[in-house]
């Protein structure tokens, strides 16, 4: 479901679904299922042994991937599965410089932050990791200049979500691929936030017909349970050098919910779903004409909407109001509603920002 309610019982409609982690809602049945199925048979192990949750969920997950990652590594965070990334890509090549794009977000720990573009999450923290190049976004000739004989990795997100929710060009990320092809060096792609059907793809780098050479994944991943994964090639593995783990990685409770979510995904054909609906509320967006609005972006049920002011207070009226939204940035309003919302719900919750955005 795609509903809360607080603690005087108010009822609110999600559309910010725990910063996309809830693309099944809420105690989704087929994820409580799952996680007590699973907690009556075996919670953990560590990862030195494989148990029958965790070789489910890797079958399950390589067979909807990219058909050339067929490597995973397990975590807990998307953080973490940056940070797992970045270290591949540097032992596998021998170099050390990362390119990534303005405005992008990878997450907080100091590999994932260095990745990361904004001042006010990088300098309480400075000096973060060194070898970190950053390029304008969707800029085909800097990426170019930057990509060279010393770069071990280009990292990407297909539409950037912390950063306004801003798409990458049709170009941009084939263009990515040819730089790193040309230097010899490896693409990451980051879904962590798109992935799972979120974009009205299961992986929106399939609209870009690009196969990276990593993959992240994990918000939405297992339903709402903690999880991370790194997908690789098997080349990248061939040239991996060092060691890399994670106590809590391949957690037989999270895989568990992994393939279940997995499953409830593509059976209930949630992709299309968010496709569909994902049209109709930036139809709607751009009908309210409101001269509030600068700019209405998105790929599925993943919009972003700039304002010529600050976003709180549409934020708030929307709250205000019944519906529970999230910024990105100081004048984004973003919507990332779960896939499984209904269309009244849908409904109700584009009338509501009509409402805010007329106020705001």
């Amino acid at each position: 479901m795609a509903t809360l309610w607080d603690d005087a019982g108010r009822e609110y409609i999600d559309c910010g679904a725990s910063f996309g982690v809830g693309n099944l809602g809420h105690c989704n049945p087929a994820i409580v299922e799952a996680i007590t199925r699973q907690a009556q048979e075996l919670i953990h192990v560590g990862p030195s042994f494989g148990t029958d949750a965790k070789a489910a969920f890797v079958e399950k997950l390589l067979s909807v991937a990219p058909s050339n990652l067929n490597r995973v590594f397990l975590s807990n965070s998307g953080s973490e599965a940056v940070e797992a990334a970045i270290k591949f890509a540097r032992a596998a090549t021998g170099r050390t410089k990362i390119v990534a794009a303005m405005r992008g977000f990878h997450g907080r720990t100091m590999g994932a932050l260095s990745a990361t573009w904004r001042r006010e999450f990088r300098e309480p923290f400075e000096p973060l990791v060194p070898g970190f190049q950053h390029v304008p976004f969707n800029d085909l000739e800097a990426l170019g200049k930057a990509v060279d004989g010393e770069t071990a990795a280009v990292i990407l997100e297909a539409v950037q979500g912390e950063g306004g929710v801003h798409v990458a060009s049709p170009e941009y990320l084939p263009a990515a691929r040819e730089a790193c092809d040309r230097a010899g060096a490896l693409l990451i792609i980051d879904e962590v936030q798109t992935g799972m059907g979120r974009t009205g793809r299961l992986f929106a780098v399939e609209r870009w017909g690009v196969q990276p050479d990593l993959l992240t994944l994990a918000k939405s991943l297992a339903g709402g349970v903690p999880i991370g994964a790194t997908l690789a090639t098997e080349e990248v593995e061939r040239g991996f050098k060092g060691s890399h783990t994670s106590t809590f990685g391949g957690n037989p409770l999270a895989c568990a919910a992994g393939t279940a979510a997995i499953e409830y995904t593509i059976r209930e054909r949630l992709p299309e779903r968010a496709e569909r609906l994902g049209l109709i509320g930036i139809e709607a967006i751009r009908r309210f004409d409101s001269p509030s609005v600068r700019e209405v972006r998105g790929l599925g049920l993943m919009i972003g909407i700039e304002l010529r002011a600050k976003a709180a207070p549409v934020l708030q009226a929307l709250q205000d109001d019944g519906v529970l939204v999230i910024g990105a940035g100081s004048s984004v309003v973003r919507l990332l509603p779960p896939l499984v919302i209904t269309d009244d719900q849908w409904s109700r919750s584009l009338d509501a920002l009509g409402r805010a955005l007329q106020h705001g």
